[in-house]
């Protein structure tokens, strides 16, 4: 197959980059996206089988198909992606469009090239220091840090829960946070439990000495934190056991430079925190402390503390938390934290494990954060289909329907363990999504009547949502508080 790429001038470097076999053509504009039919009929490109075209494209090339007799279609809208477009082309694999970019046909094959590509990038990145097998700074991953608070309160099985948890959203490491009562031997406890229910880093967050010689003890992998108000007797410690420490300024007057030549003067291996610091109270001015001392000191992973904004911020978390991957890749932050302490937060670990991974690639590709496979869209899309026309005739749905009481019963409807349970006297029905347990209900005789059916229906797919994004479910009761009069 014979193939043509027609790009822009600003892009045609990249587009000739992942050629290969095909041919190029640059149109007489600087941004692909606004290339159009009278360019392609004015260049008379002749004997291709295929003419493909930027993604981003949107006029209508079918006379430029008329007049060469060659198929014309929608690339991708990133040159980085056209490497697998071609490739897949080849194979036979792909089925392009006039109308979508070929990256929305690929979702699925980019979101597992993706996976692909950011493993090959981390295997092959420098690292500033290792906690374990974890690359942490240099070239490699933003690793993201899940904080179990005040670890020492939760029993042996409701902590193993959360880390086990937190690894399934993503983590990379587990932070014990320690409440300000917690003993020694409450944390050499809590680290084993934490060694045994999974096979990630753990550190532990405080800056009483006893305790974190307590957890260096215990086989910490990593402190939170250190400063000059507990360098003297923790810092030689975690050198000698060559663990890595997070160092912060203060207290009072000390700043954090000065904190981390007393560091690394004692050999211990530094990880500095200028901290991160809460919206409307100095965010602005800590990104810019981030900023410089990164500029001094290339080669001194910084953490980034992200739960400082999510936590004292009212909006919901997965934006968010993509913004703050974004600048955190952009100051040089090597590590994310986050607690999930609010029910707000929760998801905020998977959040920033899929944004590190989307940061990382962006990166590689040279791209802004978009069409990477990857994204953090929740309850928006990034394109929408066509609307279809009203009918000519219609008829307004009217209030005030009277409901009559189901002879088969009543339902109660709620959420629990993960499950939608619908209850009607005795018998308890439970599934995962609104069809199927609907369904079940009418096929078992517990419903009898249309409109207990429909409503059956609306309730479900009302607790599924909830279920999906993480909600409160009430029965009767709207989901979104705006709806609340």
């Amino acid at each position: 197959m014979k193939i043509l790429l027609v790009t822009g001038r600003l892009a045609q470097e990249q587009v000739r980059a992942f050629a290969g076999e095909a041919d190029v053509l640059v149109a007489d504009t600087d941004v692909a996206a606004f290339i159009t039919p009278q360019m392609l009929l004015q260049a008379a490109p002749q004997g291709y089988d295929l003419i493909l075209i930027p993604g981003a494209a949107t006029a209508d090339f079918s006379e430029v198909e008329t007049a060469f007799g060659s198929a014309v279609r929608l690339g991708p809208k990133h040159a980085a992606d056209l490497g697998e477009v071609l490739h897949l082309l080849k194979k036979g694999d792909l089925k392009l469009s006039r109308t979508t970019p070929a990256c929305q046909l690929l979702l699925g094959e980019m979101r597992d090239k993706a996976r692909q590509d950011i493993e090959s990038i981390e295997v092959q990145a420098g690292a500033s220091l290792q906690i374990g097998p974890i690359k942490i700074g240099g070239g490699s991953r933003m690793k993201v840090l899940a904080e179990v608070v005040d670890a020492t309160r939760l029993t042996p099985e409701k902590l193993a829960a959360r880390i086990l948890r937190y690894q399934k959203e993503g983590a990379d490491m587990i932070d014990l946070g320690l409440p300000l009562d917690a003993r020694p031997e409450e944390v050499r406890a809590a680290i084993g439990v934490a060694k045994e229910a999974a096979d990630l880093p753990v550190s532990i967050d405080s800056l009483r000495p006893d305790l974190l010689l307590a957890g260096l003890e215990a086989g910490a992998d990593m402190l939170l934190s250190l400063n000059a108000g507990n360098m003297a007797p923790v810092g030689p410690a975690a050198a000698d056991a060559a663990v890595p420490a997070a160092v912060i300024p203060g207290p009072g007057s000390a700043g954090l430079e000065e904190n981390v030549r007393a560091a690394l003067d004692l050999g211990v291996r530094v990880i500095a925190d200028p901290v991160l610091d809460p919206p409307m109270q100095g965010l602005a001015c800590s990104l810019q402390r981030y900023i410089k001392f990164s500029r001094r000191h290339p080669n001194i992973p910084l953490f980034f503390g992200a739960g400082n904004v999510t936590e004292p911020l009212d909006a919901d978390t997965s934006g968010v938390n993509a913004l703050l991957a974004a600048i955190g890749a952009e100051v040089g932050a090597a590590i994310l934290f986050t607690p999930e302490y609010s029910a707000k937060a929760a998801g905020s670990v998977r959040e920033l494990a899929t944004a590190s991974m989307m940061m990382q690639l962006a990166r590689k590709r040279k791209t802004p954060p978009k069409d990477l496979g990857l994204d953090l869209l929740c309850l928006k899309q990034k394109r929408r289909l066509p609307e279809e026309p009203l009918p000519e005739t219609m008829t307004e749905a009217q209030q005030g329907h009277t409901y009559v009481p189901d002879e088969a019963g009543s339902f109660r409807i709620f959420l629990s363990a993960g499950l939608m349970v619908a209850r009607n006297g005795p018998v308890s029905v439970w599934g995962e999504n609104a069809r199927d347990l609907v369904n079940t209900l009418v096929d078992m005789g517990l419903v009898r009547r249309l409109d207990h059916a429909a409503y059956l229906g609306r309730e479900l797919q009302k607790a599924e949502t909830a279920l999906r994004l993480g909600r409160d479910y009430v029965q009767d009761e709207p989901l979104w508080p705006a709806e609340k009069s």
